[in-house]
């Protein structure tokens, strides 16, 4: 009889068993996942009780613990963590006898990737200050923009950027602050050289650096992201989000005895926050490159024994189009790929070309600390919105106007959450866990970011601006990003910059900018619709010496499309649905339309023999 009951259990388990792989196929890496999320909570809140509050304290923790350890390796140096604690602590020393720059203040960082970009970094950080991230392709009035929306005291420039510095020194004396080159002299008068003073202070660190006087909720970071505005903004970064972001590649399933690749620019967040971050919270040695280099990137992984690499989809999509590198796709030790962005057609490739690596797509936002993470393999999603992680991360998707993509509200004026299978606007909670600490210097973009009494009196929801789907697994899918920007190569293209810098050209009445799609590539391409001046003609090589002086490659536009008049919305918005719908396609659009000649410098008129080249991927942007 026991026996028959034992049997009778084992059957109903095998057949529960069934029926859960049946009906939740994913329930055990959902509770996996939870589980890891849930550690790390604990591990970060046990750190804090013994005063490991913000990013660099687990740095500094991290340096003492394996201070012999590789920390990052770049063009063949090497930087252990106890080398890089101590030049960050002569950067501190350094500034702190020789600038004006004090507790609080504010520091503006623009290097391209080398090891004392995070030397800089984390030096100013002990100093006390906050820190800027600028993208090393700012150009001329977005540069000041930048400094003078983050209230920087100083600038620091590395060595091979140092001629941005020309648009600074060229600017009103109000605009004026402490100019600092990270090399041994300069010639410019003003700028001060780093590295000529490092060697003769201290490696101890500040006695003024207490990190348990640090709010978690306070500011750490300035990141610039691009938006309608037309100019970059500074979205503030959290001591909170810092610590947080530093879990990542403990998420995705890094350890400790990992070496990490990053080829993505540490003014992203991504590589720093994530990337960075990632391998000192596990205590792994990051491989740094300056640029990503498709036709070098399996040799790197050889030479480096890399195990890890951080991507965007871009990046893969330029490895699947490399000629194939035998035997040096076959003979690394990639293991794992993080990252975002990354296209379904090109995860198949890439899965199918690079059988051994697993892929761990993911979600994130610079301004708010919520993410996804698709840790099932699954080819497409960017994550999960499982029972188990609404938990952690509590998010909604709304319905909302096709034309105008704000949010429907009912009559009562509350939104509306959309059905399993249809595309909604992703927005999450404002909370102490979450928090939105704005953008600097700009209030009103600031306040269209959040939603006010969303389901109920009193609620505030962060608008993220892009539009999501979950399906009947709860899998996350990614659809589009709203408003006047679009990616492209790896970057978020504000329109209205471009259509200023365009605007500016003598020949040009109006213009209205856009991104299209192209078979084959990641995000949309620029593209901008033109009226010419009466009597004037269109002249490429200038048009083409203007995008070159004042913005950076990836934000010029690819096609023209010349237009009589622009279409505009009955409150004077320029129209772009239509535009973005129509292409560039010679047989569809009936406006003459042009294509930027690149080895020329020029943009040339786009027949359509030349279109099917572009969408064949004979001609390549």
């Amino acid at each position: 009889m026991l026996l028959a009951a034992l049997g009778s259990a084992a059957a109903g388990l095998v057949a529960l068993l069934f029926l859960q792989r049946l009906l939740r196929p994913f329930f055990w890496d959902d509770v996996r996942y939870y589980r890891r999320l849930r550690t790390a909570g604990r591990a970060i809140r046990s750190r804090m009780k013994t005063g490991v509050i913000t990013f660099v304290d687990r740095f500094v923790e991290q340096a003492r613990r394996s201070p012999d350890k590789p920390f990052i390796i770049h063009e063949g140096q090497v930087l252990t963590y106890r080398g890089a604690d101590e030049r960050s602590n002569r950067v501190a020393q350094t500034l702190r006898s020789r600038s004006g720059l004090s507790r609080g203040d504010t520091a503006a960082l623009l290097m391209s990737n080398e090891p004392d970009v995070v030397c800089v970094w984390f030096g100013l950080c002990k100093l006390g200050c906050q820190v800027a991230f600028f993208n090393s392709n700012t150009r001329a009035r977005a540069l000041l923009h930048c400094l003078r929306s983050c209230g920087a005291r100083a600038l620091v420039v590395g060595a091979d950027l140092v001629h941005l510095l020309e648009e600074v020194l060229l600017s009103p004396q109000e605009d004026r602050m402490e100019l600092w080159v990270v090399d041994t002299s300069t010639s410019l008068k003003g700028v001060n050289a780093l590295l000529e003073k490092l060697d003769s202070v201290s490696v101890e660190p500040l006695p003024m650096h207490e990190s348990s006087s640090v709010n978690i909720l306070s500011n750490f970071l300035f990141i610039f992201t691009s938006g309608t505005t037309g100019l970059p903004k500074a979205a503030r970064i959290s001591h909170l989000k810092g610590v947080m972001s530093m879990c990542f590649l403990r998420m995705c399933g890094a350890t400790e005895n990992d070496r990490v690749y990053i080829t993505l620019p540490l003014y992203h967040m991504s590589a720093s926050l994530l990337g960075i971050g990632g391998c000192i919270e596990l205590g792994a040695t990051c491989i740094l490159k300056k640029k990503f280099s498709a036709s070098q990137f399996w040799k790197d992984c050889e030479k480096y024994n890399v195990t890890v690499f951080q991507y965007i989809g871009e990046l893969c999509r330029y490895l699947v189009s490399q000629p194939e590198q035998v035997p040096k796709e076959s003979s690394h030790s990639v293991r794992l790929a993080v990252g975002s962005g990354l296209r379904p057609d090109v995860w198949r490739d890439f899965k199918k070309r690079f059988k051994k690596i697993q892929i761990c797509e993911s979600y994130g936002l610079t301004e708010v600390n919520i993410g996804f993470l698709n840790y099932t393999g699954k080819i497409g999603p960017i994550g999960r919105a499982s029972y188990f992680n609404k938990l952690s991360v509590p998010f909604e998707l709304l319905k909302y106007n096709p034309l105008t993509y704000e949010p429907i509200r009912t009559d009562s004026g509350r939104c509306v959450k959309v059905s399993k299978g249809e595309t909604g606007i992703l927005i999450a909670p404002v909370s102490a866990a979450n928090p939105f600490l704005g953008y600097a210097g700009n209030t009103s973009m600031s306040e269209k970011k959040l939603l006010r009494d969303v389901f109920q009196e009193g609620d505030l929801y962060f608008n993220t601006g892009d539009l999501m789907l979950q399906d009947h697994q709860d899998f996350l899918y990614f659809r589009d990003r709203i408003g006047d920007t679009f990616r492209w190569k790896g970057e978020n293209v504000a329109t209205t910059e471009v259509s200023e810098v365009l605007g500016s050209v003598d020949f040009l009445q109006d213009v209205n900018v856009y991104g299209v799609t192209i078979p084959g590539y990641e995000g949309r391409a620029g593209m901008a619709a033109i009226v010419l001046r009466s009597d004037q003609m269109l002249d490429g090589k200038k048009l083409y010496s203007q995008l070159e002086q004042h913005l950076p490659a990836y934000s010029w536009p690819w096609f023209l499309r010349v237009q009589t008049s622009l279409r505009m919305t009955e409150t004077f918005r320029q129209q772009k649905m239509k535009l973005v719908e129509e292409g560039f396609c010679p047989t569809v659009v009936r406006d003459p339309l042009y294509f930027l000649d690149a080895t020329e410098k020029d943009y040339v008129p786009l027949t359509k023999t030349m279109y099917d080249r572009i969408v064949s991927g004979k001609i390549r942007l």
